[in-house]
């Protein structure tokens, strides 16, 4: 499956979205053969090799027994499944590169696509993203779904809702488009902790305001805190609180 979807995409051409897709979602459900530069695996000594393309890190791996030995490759290698190596990578803000050796050079995946392997491709935008102030409604999202006065009420009663869940320090908003799904608005989460509570009392305060939604409306949540967060990251700096606890 993952070779299959290798073969699909052309490097270069920036129009196959749903290609790409499909190539991290194979990655996510395949095993890889991680070339190691030192040590063997398991060892405490054992690293990744590591190429630099356009001042970017990216680990290079192959996709097969097959495709190891066609490379060349004389050290030693881990075989280990394409989600742990992606939460291990995306954390030191490294990509991936599969099979280099290949004519052409193989394909690499930016760290910010391994963070959506490793935490789930349909819980984590494609980017690149279009973010925006939530005033600036995406132009296909209805105007009865996605204007200001549209959301007036869910907005009311989330307000209601934080005051009464202590552990929100703030809460902000931004639409966000990403490249592959529809338009959605984000609630950037400023929390006091992250304990199991915590998050059970978040859950409580959007259940809450989730019914004043207009339907249709696409809502998700992020933790502003999460240094691995691009629209958490924009929405820091970009965008005051609509929220602050007194």
């Amino acid at each position: 499956m993952l070779e299959s979807a290798l073969r699909e995409l052309v490097p270069g051409r920036g129009d196959q979205y749903e290609q790409y897709e499909a190539l991290l979602q194979a990655v996510a459900d395949a095993q890889l053969w991680m070339l190691l530069w030192h040590g063997a695996p398991g060892g405490s000594d054992a690293q990744y090799g590591s190429l630099e393309i356009d001042g970017y890190g990216y680990a290079p791996c192959v996709t097969s027994a097959e495709e190891l030995a066609a490379s060349g490759w004389t050290r030693h290698h881990q075989v280990i499944s394409g989600v742990e190596v992606a939460s291990a990578l995306y954390r030191e803000r490294w990509g991936l590169w599969l099979n280099p050796h290949q004519s052409g050079g193989g394909i690499g995946i930016p760290w910010a696509d391994l963070r959506r392997v490793a935490g789930g491709l349909d819980r984590l935008p494609a980017g690149p993203l279009v973010l925006s102030t939530v005033d600036s409604r995406p132009a296909e999202v209805p105007e009865e779904v996605g204007s200001p006065a549209a959301t007036a009420e869910f907005f009311r009663q989330l307000l209601v809702a934080a005051r009464e869940t202590p552990v929100v320090s703030s809460l902000r908003r931004a639409w966000v488009e990403p490249s592959h799904g529809e338009p959605y608005v984000a609630i950037g989460l400023d929390i006091t902790d992250s304990s199991d509570s915590s998050v059970a009392s978040i859950h409580r305060m959007m259940r809450q305001a989730l019914p004043y939604a207009p339907q249709g409306l696409p809502i998700s949540t992020v933790a502003l805190a999460d240094p691995y967060d691009q629209v958490a990251s924009w929405m820091t700096v970009r965008v005051p609180p609509f929220y602050e606890r007194g």
